[in-house]
């Protein structure tokens, strides 16, 4: 597989890929974020057949799909077939759950909500168990979906 870069004065760069198979697709890549896409005749490598012309944010969520960046990849919700959210919900000092044991809420059976930490002033306690005791002041990390989220929030709140 082969690229050639080849700067267009004035307009940007052009790249051509040749892929392994002989196809050859050409990229221009306008200094301002436009890009221009062809496809050349594998018959005839001068013959452009098609060419796709692509705003700045087109491009680059083609880039990301082609080349996606394994350090901030994301989902939207749904795409995978999930539809989580991650969510803080706080200890206020009105909270039935107050000074008793997190057990005692039964997030996930009552919401199917996950209450992966608890954050205190002192730190970060992960998974938490069932007698982990619940202070004013704290604040749960929860994972689920936005009904589950929501639920507890309600119930954490008393409601």
């Amino acid at each position: 597989m082969g690229t050639k870069r080849t700067p267009l004065p004035g307009v940007g760069v052009q790249y051509d890929i040749s892929s392994r198979d002989g196809r050859h697709i050409s990229v221009v890549a306008h200094e301002d974020g436009r890009r221009f896409l062809g496809f050349y005749d594998p018959e005839d490598p001068d013959t452009c057949r098609c060419t796709v012309p692509l705003d700045a944010d087109e491009a680059a969520k083609l880039a990301s799909l082609i080349a996606p960046d394994s350090t901030s990849a994301s989902f939207a919700p749904g795409e995978i077939g999930l539809d989580l959210i991650t969510e803080r919900i706080a200890i206020g000092a009105d909270s039935p759950y107050r000074g008793r044991p997190l057990g005692d809420t039964r997030a996930r059976t009552r919401t199917g909500a996950s209450i992966v930490a608890v954050l205190r002033r002192t730190g970060a306690h992960p998974s938490p168990g069932p007698d982990y005791r619940l202070e004013a002041g704290d604040t749960l990390l929860v994972v689920g979906t936005r009904e589950g989220v929501s639920d507890l929030a309600d119930i954490i709140a008393g409601g």
